[in-house]
């Protein structure tokens, strides 16, 4: 019988870093978030695997996805079925050792598990330590900006603080914008509680100037078994102002290139593109296989060159929103068509599913050969109880 995947979306991923044991327990938003999204892997898996995911809502979910889109062959496998299927290897969000110890208390045999030892390097390459010294690995480019400190006592960071104006600080152990606070020139019994913490929590903490924003961006690779890093593509977002992820554009990349050639050189993005393969290929090939996202952003300053780049504000190692965000555009969107991917909280009952069936009389789904040419689509079941939803909204040009 030849070997299928498992794909488990765990969004809970790099706070089970943060906490390094088997036996962490995600807290209740982040159970929901798996629970109502459980189906967003049906989007970026490959071939005629399997999404891990409850019966409930979501068998009747992908049967109306399937009669959209029939050349989908993936399947739904619940919990207790895990265990009557020998053939699987396993594809999360991302590893960890409590999803590890999940899917051995679930049946998998423990040969197509990422191993411990492995995993314990994935968590010290998400460490956002790991990757402070990027820019001066970089070859030098007056484009280039971003000026991260590592600290592990209190006081040097204080001292930091005192030398800027407005800082931005990081827990090293986290992502999609989640664990920063900032510094505006006063330093409250807040904020500094909150650096103690992270330092005693994760041994230290991230310190860096804080940049006037233009434009979010990304790069996304893929490491394969044999140890070779590849270009995927690019991935443009949007946060909040408090720097969480909020969703991403649908576009092409060769779209995604055009806006960022408003600001930066295309030569100047290959130019960091190849060097950030040679970085990955130096420190990564042969300890991870799969995907990993750099974070980055286009920078405004008043002095010359007006418009620089951060090359890398964060890097997560594991599947991302913006791998998702390109699959959907190669896989589903109209080469003439463009829009959003869009990930999204709602706290009442009711709310999420009161929003999806104005959407879907505002904007009906339009298909053309097996690709949405506009309209509006939910990417995971929405009902009455449902907080968390994932969906596309698409235009034509």
């Amino acid at each position: 019988m030849d070997e299928k995947k498992l794909y488990l979306f765990n969004p809970d991923n790099d706070l089970a870093l943060a906490n390094g044991n088997e036996n962490y327990m995600a807290p209740s938003s982040a159970r929901k978030m798996s629970e109502d999204l459980a189906c967003l892997p049906i989007w970026y898996a490959d071939g005629d695997g399997y999404v891990l995911a409850s019966s409930a809502y979501n068998n009747d979910y992908l049967k109306l996805v399937k009669s959209n889109f029939p050349f989908l062959q993936l399947e739904l496998l619940t919990e207790p079925e895990v265990q009557t299927h020998s053939s699987l290897s396993l594809s999360p969000w991302g590893w960890n050792h409590a999803i590890r110890k999940r899917m051995l208390q679930m049946g998998v045999d423990e040969s197509v598990l990422c191993c411990s030892e492995l995993i314990n390097h994935i968590r010290t390459l998400s460490h956002r330590s790991s990757w402070v010294d990027v820019l001066s690995i970089l070859n030098p480019n007056e484009l280039y900006c971003g000026n991260p400190h590592y600290f592990t006592e209190i006081e040097q960071v204080v001292a930091f603080l005192q030398k800027e104006q407005k800082t931005v600080l990081k827990s090293p152990l986290s992502g999609s914008g989640k664990g920063l606070n900032w510094y505006n020139g006063l330093l409250t019994g807040s904020l500094s509680g909150w650096i103690n913490r992270t330092i005693e929590l994760q041994g230290g903490i991230i310190a860096e100037p804080y940049y006037n924003k233009e434009l979010d961006f990304a790069m996304e690779f893929y490491a394969n078994e044999c140890g070779v890093i590849s270009f995927v593509g690019y991935s443009l977002f949007r946060t909040n102002p408090a720097g969480s992820y909020e969703g991403n554009s649908l576009l092409s990349d060769q779209a995604i290139e055009e806006q960022l050639s408003a600001f930066i050189s295309l030569e100047d993005i290959y130019k960091l593109r190849d060097e950030l393969i040679q970085v990955f290929s130096t420190r990564i090939a042969g300890c991870y296989n799969g995907y990993l996202g750099v974070d980055m952003m286009i920078c405004r300053f008043e002095s010359s060159p007006t418009y620089r780049i951060h090359p890398c504000v964060e890097v997560n190692l594991r599947m991302n929103m913006g791998v998702v965000a390109h699959s959907l555009y190669q896989r589903y969107i109209c080469s003439r068509s463009k829009g959003l991917f869009v990930v999204d909280y709602d706290a009442k009952a009711g709310e999420a599913l009161c929003k999806h069936q104005k959407r879907l009389n505002a904007f009906p789904l339009k298909l053309k050969d097996g690709r949405i040419r506009s309209g509006y689509l939910a990417l995971t079941p929405v009902h009455q109880r449902t907080q968390y939803t994932a969906w596309v909204l698409v235009e034509e040009e």
